[in-house]
């Protein structure tokens, strides 16, 4: 089960009004009362067992590190490594190979060491050219289009053509040149 924003009422509605959970206390308050259609309230049944709480979801413990130093004194069993933003790519490198090197659970690897980049050109296969695509329609495959159409029309009867009446639109166009009467 996946928790709810416990988000402030109305504070989707209006902007002075910050997400951050506030108690709702109107006389009126649907969230108060827990009507339906209404973000639910917070109460004890939504917290999470307490050998749970805080965890990664892979159930280690996580520990934003900064320099190399930091991950002195971490267990590779019990922690998970969260690299901080704040370190650049020439210290994230050196970082990223020792925590490597010492078999740590990497939260935030990057792109770059996701999938490993190939030094491999890809190669341009070049277009056949349209003579070669062109292929002339040989005369067998021209007669048997002509044998299936008479057998098409002989299962078939033909139906003969009903004499339709003309949309009235083309009616009144036809009346145009015709005297009216006085108006």
């Amino acid at each position: 089960m996946s928790k709810h924003a416990f988000n402030r009422q109305e504070s989707w509605r209006y902007k002075r009004v910050k997400p951050a959970w506030r108690r709702a206390r109107g006389v009126t308050s649907k969230i108060r009362k827990e009507e339906a259609g209404w973000p639910p309230k917070v109460k004890v049944g939504y917290g999470t067992a307490a050998a749970t709480r805080g965890l990664h979801p892979r159930g280690l413990q996580e520990r934003l590190i900064h320099r190399l130093s930091e991950l002195e004194g971490l267990d590779p069993k019990i922690h998970i490594i969260r690299i901080s933003a704040r370190v650049g790519e020439r210290k994230r490198l050196p970082l990223l190979e020792e925590i490597r090197h010492r078999n740590f659970h990497i939260a935030n690897p990057g792109k770059q060491e996701e999938k490993p980049v190939t030094t491999e050109e890809p190669t341009t296969e070049e277009a056949p050219s349209s003579e070669q695509t062109q292929i002339p329609p040989t005369p067998s495959d021209t007669e048997e289009a002509v044998e299936e159409d008479p057998q098409k029309k002989t299962s078939e009867p033909e139906k003969p053509e009903t004499a339709r009446r003309q949309p009235s639109g083309l009616r009144q166009e036809q009346n145009l040149d015709r005297p009216r009467g006085n108006n």
